[in-house]
């Protein structure tokens, strides 16, 4: 497939096309207040950082690539915040409202439409961000990975489990390994998602009606519901990896 891949700066007569690549995400892993901080306003404040690819043939999206630029004073090397994606999309808003400069690049998310995954493209997405970061003038890219393959297992063993050709085990960290990244750590609570019983109800379909831990398709982990107190929460861990560009 040939792609015409840009930003949403350079191709702005592509405001429309953004909707086709809506709704592909369950509708818990959208209640992140955070997000609100950035979804919105991604083309409008930060069109330099969003990539949306379009089919050359059809003229359909077929992927996205969000990112934003971020301040921080630490080193990389030393760890990235526990609070990963969730700090990323605060720390990019601050840092427009202080006018701080960032420091380097962190990946929000790389999604592509359905009917084309196990073709290469999220591969291909991912090149494109690294380009587009060193064409901004950074040296470093860095992204709160989504472990897909983790389904409850212990986060701190899984993110470094590796296949027998020293790749991990994982799919989406195995994507960013090929394409020259490094595991930096583990993000505890990347991100977290909260709201009453009915609004779980409502999001997943599930009764939600027993204290304890809730198994939600698609969550990594459990999702903790006390019914005394009519709420359930699901805290998500995702795992930093670190790209030299």
């Amino acid at each position: 497939m040939e792609l015409d891949i840009a930003t949403a700066a350079e191709r702005p007569d592509r405001t429309g096309l953004w909707s086709e690549l809506d709704g592909f995400w369950p509708a818990f892993m959208t209640k992140d207040n955070n997000g609100a901080f950035f979804y919105g306003y991604e083309t409008t404040q930060y069109p330099e950082y969003q990539l949306l690819a379009v089919d050359k043939e059809t003229g359909r999206a077929v992927a996205k690539a969000h990112s934003v630029p971020v301040s921080f004073s630490g080193a990389i090397d030393d760890g990235l915040p526990e609070d990963g994606w969730d700090w990323a999309v605060r720390r990019a808003a601050h840092d427009r409202m202080r006018g701080v400069a960032p420091t380097f690049v962190s990946a929000l998310e790389i999604t592509v439409r359905p009917d084309l995954r196990g073709q290469g493209l999220s591969g291909r997405m991912l090149a494109a961000m690294r380009a587009n970061v060193a064409a901004r003038g950074f040296q470093d890219l860095v992204a709160p990975v989504r472990p897909t393959g983790a389904h409850g297992q212990p986060i701190d063993r899984y993110a470094y489990e590796q296949r027998p050709d020293g790749l991990p085990v994982d799919p989406w960290l195995r994507v960013h390994v090929r394409a020259g990244a490094r595991i930096v750590n583990v993000a505890h609570s990347s991100m977290v998602m909260m709201g009453t019983l009915a609004q779980w109800r409502e999001w997943t379909g599930l009764p939600f009606d027993k204290s304890g831990d809730v198994t939600v398709p698609y969550a990594l982990g459990a999702v903790h519901c006390d019914v005394t107190q009519n709420h359930a929460v699901y805290v998500e861990p995702n795992v930093w990896v670190h790209h030299r560009v």
